[in-house]
């Protein structure tokens, strides 16, 4: 019994019986540099998430680590807490890599975005797979 989610036409003909065999070939063709395309995003994606978001988290807190060392050895150590004090101003707010201007909040959102590309290009390559 046919029913309107089935797969072939209602006549028993094959859908692609009607198309030509190249419309079928650069159909395929299409759909698969979508597939590669969306697949190969997700790949990087995947790969640069989690070092760019660590990179991020991990600078974010450098600081606030420094802070905290260097109040617990300010009564101990006046010459330790001099050099820890130096080394918490020697680590920069920002960096500038050619026109690009890099933060911990922007490594953060960077990699929590490139998490949101995987995901959605995931979802676009299984679509794509499906499709072909």
């Amino acid at each position: 019994m046919d029913t309107p989610f089935s797969n072939t036409p209602r006549d028993g003909a094959s859908a692609t019986a009607h198309r030509p065999v190249w419309m079928n070939t650069v159909r395929i063709a299409v759909w698969s540099v979508c597939y590669f395309a969306f697949y190969f995003v997700q790949q990087v994606s995947e790969l640069l998430a989690p070092l760019v978001l660590i990179l991020g988290i991990g600078w974010s807190a450098l600081p606030r680590l420094m802070g905290v060392v260097s109040s617990s050895s300010e009564g101990s150590d006046p010459q330790a807490h001099d050099v820890i004090v130096r080394v918490s101003h020697a680590i920069p707010d920002h960096l500038n890599v050619g026109s690009h201007l890099l933060t911990p909040s922007s490594l953060i959102f960077d990699g929590l975005a490139l998490m949101a590309a995987a995901a959605l290009c995931a979802t676009l390559s299984a679509v794509a797979a499906r499709s072909m």
